[in-house]
């Protein structure tokens, strides 16, 4: 009883330390990678093959084909990716994720602690950001391999169990329940590098002859297959809640697998084979590991090949499997774009993060192009309607800036996502202090229409002038926004002058106007008012334009 409760508690113990460094491995990486990230996920507009491609680069980067699964549903459920170009990545994650096992099938047992030490120096004692990325990389990747060699040490008493050897020779004998084994362990554990790496080191310990492997390639395949099996339960409770094409993304990476399944069951030995005959030669149990990885590799790469000329048919089978329905419309002020499941891939992350940031922009546009009408026609209706506008945007600034700050909280970002991050909040800030403005004018012209002030056709053409010139101002801004052209500041700073010139001009008009009888001196106060929030919003226009330039970081 001993026994067994120090084989469970080291294999369990092996398989933490094993997820942990994997996991920090991944983290390391993005951060390491930064913004090359980007490069990767642009591919994924481009045609299939470049979209298997962006899948295995992904997956290769973040070490986890369910990550990538995850993101492209997020991507397909934000509409910023159609379906076949999701189901093209989930084909290349497939393929990036058995880099995993390759790695695994080194021996490099002598060298686990070097690693370890030498990762945690370079993390330790580096100043750049880069560099300390780099060491914790080395250092999860020790971690790694200490966890396999800690599964490994512990699994070979179950070598000579003669309950344990015939359970195994039952299982090798019906592919069916080793299938249903992998499926299960990788249910378990959610991580199907997880539950390959036990099945690598569990193939590696040798059988009563202490050469053949206790498992055997023609044994562990099936277990290979319900692994595979297994990793599709995460994409399937990702898409939950989620828009139609994402449920059918998760639907497409099930068949994937399935289909896989189905196939190589009922060519078990032949495929063991093929995989011999491509492996290095040499006693089962030293070769067995890179065996076990190249059937990995070789299951997907096939699977990849048969589905990427029949992505059109794929397409078909999961859209009459989940079928249109009726969509529920959103508040404007609900977001369209934010996945919550991506805050753990800050580079995919902060791309639904711009496209909703365009869309606050493309809203407060259209909220400065209604006031500019309401000056020129006293219209109650859109004056409430413009009120319901920017408790809109400040709301969807809002939602914004929650997500911004989960990204922050999870701890990943590189210091230039950061910082990226940090820009995107200037931005918001002035969306909100736009939308703000906008409001507190309305207020202002409802009183105007309320109590019926009569403004001189001198001053409301002044007005209208000057709502001209700050839409102006704004659009220059959000257009250097979309296009990222900073030399578009000088412009907008003209502008401002301009306003100010208008401003200045305006308020000493209407004194004019009072001191001749023209204008009621009762209506200097709000007049006043409207210029002081015009020249505010001016302001904000500036700042956009500062933040694209990178001064306000």
């Amino acid at each position: 009883m001993k026994d067994t409760l120090q084989i469970l508690f080291g294999l369990l113990g092996g398989l933490a330390v094993f997820i942990f460094g994997m996991n920090m491995m991944s983290e390391c990486l993005q951060k390491a990678a930064g913004e090359k990230m980007k490069s990767i996920l642009a591919l994924l507009t481009k045609n299939p093959v470049m979209g298997v491609l962006a899948g295995a680069l992904t997956t290769a980067v973040l070490q986890s084909s369910s990550a990538t699964t995850v993101m492209a549903i997020g991507f397909v459920s934000a509409g910023l990716m159609n379906l076949p170009q999701s189901v093209s990545i989930i084909l290349g994650a497939n393929i990036g994720t058995t880099m995993t096992a390759q790695i695994i099938a080194f021996k490099i047992s002598d060298y686990i602690y070097l690693f370890i030490f030498a990762g945690f120096a370079v993390s330790y004692l580096a100043k750049s950001e880069k560099a300390k990325n780099i060491g914790q990389t080395v250092f999860a990747f020790g971690l790694l391999f200490l966890g396999i060699e800690t599964m490994g040490s512990v699994m070979k008493p179950l070598a000579s169990s003669p309950f344990f050897l015939n359970m195994i020779d039952q299982v090798s004998h019906i592919p069916v329940l080793g299938v249903l084994a992998g499926t299960l362990m990788t249910l378990v554990v959610q991580s199907s590098s997880a539950t390959i790496a036990v099945l690598q080191n569990f193939a590696s310990q040798p059988g009563p002859d202490g050469v053949t492997s206790i498992l055997g390639l023609a044994g562990a395949i099936p277990f290979l297959l319900g692994d595979n099996i297994g990793t599709t339960i995460t994409a399937l409770l990702a898409s939950i809640g989620q828009a139609k094409d994402a449920k059918r993304t998760a639907l497409a990476h099930c068949i994937f697998n399935l289909s896989g399944c189905l196939l190589f069951i009922w060519f078990i030995r032949p495929f063991a084979a093929v995989i011999q005959w491509i492996s290095p030669a040499g006693p089962e149990v030293e070769v067995i590991s890179r065996q076990i990885a190249n059937a990995h590799t070789m299951f997907n790469l096939v699977m990849t090949i048969i589905w990427t000329p029949l992505l059109p048919y794929m397409v078909k089978i999961v859209t009459t499997i989940v079928r249109e329905s009726a969509r529920v419309q959103q508040p404007l002020s609900a977001p369209v774009y934010l996945d919550s499941k991506l805050t753990a891939q800050p580079a995919a992350a902060l791309r639904l993060v711009e496209k909703e940031t365009v869309r606050c922009g493309e809203m407060t546009n259209e909220l400065l192009a209604d006031i500019a009408q309401t000056v020129r026609a006293d219209d109650e209706v859109l004056l409430n309607d413009i009120l319901k506008k920017a408790a809109n945007i400040r709301k969807l600034n809002e939602h914004i800036s929650e997500y911004l700050t989960e990204l922050f909280s999870a701890g990943i970002m590189s210091e230039e996502q950061a910082n990226e991050a940090a820009g995107i909040m200037y931005l918001l800030s002035d969306f909100d202090r736009i939308a703000l403005l906008c409001a507190e004018m309305t207020d202002y012209l409802k009183e105007k229409l309320e109590k019926k002030y009569k403004y001189s056709k001198e001053a409301m053409k002044d007005l209208e002038k000057s709502f001209e010139v700050i839409e102006e101002m704004y659009q220059e801004a959000f257009h250097a926004i979309i296009s990222g052209e900073t030399d578009r500041e000088k412009k907008i700073r003209k502008k401002k002058e301009k306003v100010l010139e208008l401003s200045f001009s305006m308020r000493k008009a209407h004194l004019d106007r009072v001191s001749k009888g023209k204008c009621s001196a009762k209506l200097t106060k709000p007049f006043q008012k409207m210029l002081n929030t015009l020249d505010r919003i001016s302001n904000s226009c500036v700042n956009i334009a500062d933040t694209v330039a990178g001064k306000t970081l």
